[in-house]
């Protein structure tokens, strides 16, 4: 092996060890990790080798470096997101109201150009399709069309969802590992004003939501709410 490549090697090695004592919580947040000069001696290393290792670390936010003083695990960060999914049914359980759903689409059919963009598909393929009207005491809140790939949740269109709601669902069987929200005021169609039974100037929120389970796109949803009705709330706690 060339000379490079050993301290590649070496390096990469270092780096593995540290992450994965991080992980597996050998190492926990505002631990102290070891020296460059203490990782060179245990891994048969040069300093140089140890310090890049230790300084891509720090660049990727596993550690923080102090001078003069160490080298320690970095506290985790607030989450971006300040949007935590759950079930509308809870929402209006939490509130004091009463959750009901009238069910409006629940099918399979094949992805539209536009769509399997969004869920990294090609047109035409399988896609399930479901839009729900949610409401509190017999009054619509929410107007949600969703969409589902069905690799992640093949028996999505078996539910019944007047018993469980679709977030409900695939929080059980799709364990979300990232998700992007698009949040935008705007006027509503006349069909789901009708849904709604709100007026034509009653202002409303769109909140686009992608989510991603098992490393692919699994759902793409279109959540519309009028303003008098709901509000979305962001909360986050610090670990």
């Amino acid at each position: 092996m060339a000379r490079s490549e050993q301290v590649f090697a070496l390096y990469e090695k270092i780096k593995k060890s540290v992450v994965k004592d991080i992980e597996s919580g050998k190492l926990k947040p505002d631990d102290k990790v070891h020296s460059e000069t203490k990782l060179a001696r245990i891994f048969n290393a040069s300093r140089m080798t140890a310090n890049r290792a230790l300084k891509e670390l720090t660049e990727e936010g596993r550690i923080v470096r102090v001078q003069g003083v160490g080298t320690f695990v970095a506290r985790p960060k607030p989450g971006a997101a300040l949007l935590e999914i759950k079930s509308i049914a809870k929402e209006i359980a939490d509130w004091g109201g009463v959750h009901s759903s009238q069910i409006l689409v629940l099918k399979q059919e094949k992805v539209k150009e536009e769509i399997a963009q969004k869920m990294n598909l090609n047109p035409g393929d399988a896609v399930f399709h479901s839009i729900i009207v949610h409401k509190d005491k017999g009054v619509g809140v929410q107007y949600s069309e969703r969409f589902v790939n069905p690799k992640v949740a093949p028996h999505y269109l078996d539910q019944d969802f007047n018993k469980i709601t679709p977030s409900e669902y695939l929080l059980q069987v799709a364990p979300v590992q990232e998700a992007e929200h698009i949040i935008e005021a705007v006027n509503c169609k006349r069909q789901i004003q009708k849904h709604l039974k709100i007026k034509p100037d009653e202002p409303c929120m769109s909140l686009k939501r992608r989510t991603w389970s098992f490393d692919m796109v699994a759902t793409y949803s279109i959540i519309i709410s009028p303003g008098s009705r709901y509000k979305l709330v962001g909360k986050f706690i610090r670990g």
